[in-house]
């Protein structure tokens, strides 16, 4: 892999598979020139969500967080690409839902519920650092 091939993590959050847009998130992925080079449905334990999110703890929005992550089934992938680590967040979209940009997941997709914890539909690594880190902890042995 060059420098500017990378891996990221994605997780479609529970609310994103609750509401049926695993396929629209899948796809504006892959028409964005991504591969997905691992894919699966899972429901994360508290030890790997207390893993993945080890930087927050502590923090007011550790518990709320962790509770929304566990409350149903998270769909996990790997994307591969040129630069997917800094395209899949600027697809993704701003954490807020509402003032994500029109055209981004969360922008198109995303609602604000007013709730303790944002429910912003995915989750993208923010550095080739953390990809490495949430991969592993994901998808050990990849």
């Amino acid at each position: 892999m060059t420098q500017d091939v990378q891996r990221t993590l994605i997780l479609i959050k529970p609310d994103g598979v609750r509401r049926g847009l695993v396929g629209e998130v899948l796809r504006r992925v892959e028409a964005k020139g991504y591969t997905i080079t691992a894919l699966e449905l899972r429901l994360a334990d508290d030890e790997l969500l207390a893993e993945h999110y080890a930087e927050h703890e502590g923090k007011p929005f550790y518990t709320p967080l962790v509770d929304f992550m566990r409350s149903g089934p998270v769909v996990v992938a790997v994307a591969q690409g040129h630069r997917v680590i800094e395209g899949f967040r600027s697809l993704a979209g701003t954490t807020d839902p509402t003032g994500a940009a029109p055209g981004t997941i969360r922008g198109d997709l995303g609602r604000d519920w007013g709730l303790k914890v944002a429910q912003n539909l995915v989750h993208g690594s923010d550095s080739p650092k953390s990809a490495a880190r949430e991969i592993g902890l994901w998808f050990p042995g990849l």
